[in-house]
């Protein structure tokens, strides 16, 4: 399987799936990519994945650490990929 940093087409994809109803992390999510997109490990496409199912309104209140990731969101991987969201 080809990694994500292989494969400009994977990288154009999350980066549509990335925008979001929310002007708010729409403008966060394009200055993350903008910072680290040829940075991501699969490693952190696979968080960033997961992050991205959340909805808008949960999303929002992780990236502005009003909560922390709970249950299967609890991890390095997750934490890693929104502690860079949140400095962006």
């Amino acid at each position: 399987m080809e990694s994500h940093q292989s494969d400009p087409h994977r990288r154009a994809r999350l980066r549509w799936r990335a925008r979001r109803g929310m002007l708010e992390n729409d403008i966060i999510f394009e200055r993350f990519f903008d910072r680290y997109e040829h940075d991501l490990s699969d490693a952190d496409v696979g968080a960033l994945t997961r992050l991205l199912e959340l909805s808008d309104n949960d999303l929002m209140d992780l990236l502005l650490a009003r909560k922390e990731p709970e249950g299967n969101l609890a991890d390095p991987d997750v934490k890693r990929v929104l502690e860079l969201l949140r400095n962006v």
